[in-house]
């Protein structure tokens, strides 16, 4: 039987790194990368089998960048959700996030409830953007709630407990860039995903290169600890 892509799971990594190259600020790098988002995000709308995309929009450990560009990227994403609502309702795309969003702007933080609410009956396509989410950090709450909750701790509850294992087991990781590295990204999930590295930049990443992943992956055999 052939592998079914159904959750694939990306590392956008590379957006600084191609505006240096082009000697453009970092800030350029991270617009051209909302564009990437929109056009992998449609291509996973229209796809055959793919369910669920998960983007790693920022990590907990992202806050250690200068204050200027974490700023820049708040505002960034709070414009892209705006500008891009007509674009995930014509293609009934549900909007969903990750991590802990207490942090970040409240103007930000209401977008992404709109957002969510204007989307949630949509079922083509789930998007789950990783905001402010460490997985080692996900896994330390869930294990914390057991405890409190005087519950055993086992693989069946902390899979129940885990934030992001409501979308299920990752299916395809890819991490552009060229870094060959999960970076605390979704470590319960991927358990057996198949990982894909690419030296693709995020700003050069585009549907075809993700397709010709999705037929790569078509061909690997995934044995799940089996022979």
């Amino acid at each position: 039987m052939s592998n079914i892509a159904r959750h694939v799971a990306i590392i956008m990594d590379g957006n600084g790194r191609w505006a240096q190259e082009r000697g453009l600020k970092r800030v350029k790098g991270h617009e051209r990368g909302a564009e990437t988002v929109r056009s992998v995000t449609t291509f996973a709308s229209n796809h055959p089998e793919i369910e669920v995309l998960t983007l790693y929009a920022f990590s907990t450990e992202n806050w250690k960048r200068p204050k200027m560009e974490v700023d820049f990227l708040m505002r960034l994403l709070n414009r892209y959700l705006k500008n891009e609502m007509n674009t995930y309702i014509k293609h009934q795309i549900r909007f969903e996030t990750i991590g802990d969003l207490s942090r970040f702007p409240a103007a930000l933080q209401n977008q992404i409830s709109l957002m969510k609410e204007r989307t949630k009956e949509f079922k083509r396509l789930t998007q789950v953007l990783a905001l402010n989410y460490g997985s080692q950090d996900e896994i330390a709450r869930a294990a914390k709630s057991l405890c409190e909750a005087k519950k055993e701790i086992s693989v069946k509850s902390l899979q129940e407990s885990i934030e992001s294992s409501k979308f299920g087991p990752v299916d395809i990781l890819v991490r552009t860039g060229g870094d060959q590295r999960l970076s605390n990204f979704l470590l319960w999930q991927s358990a057996y995903a198949e990982l894909f590295f690419t030296q693709t930049l995020w700003p050069d990443f585009n549907p075809d290169e993700l397709e010709t992943i999705i037929s790569q992956f078509k061909q690997r055999t995934r044995r799940f600890g089996g022979i």
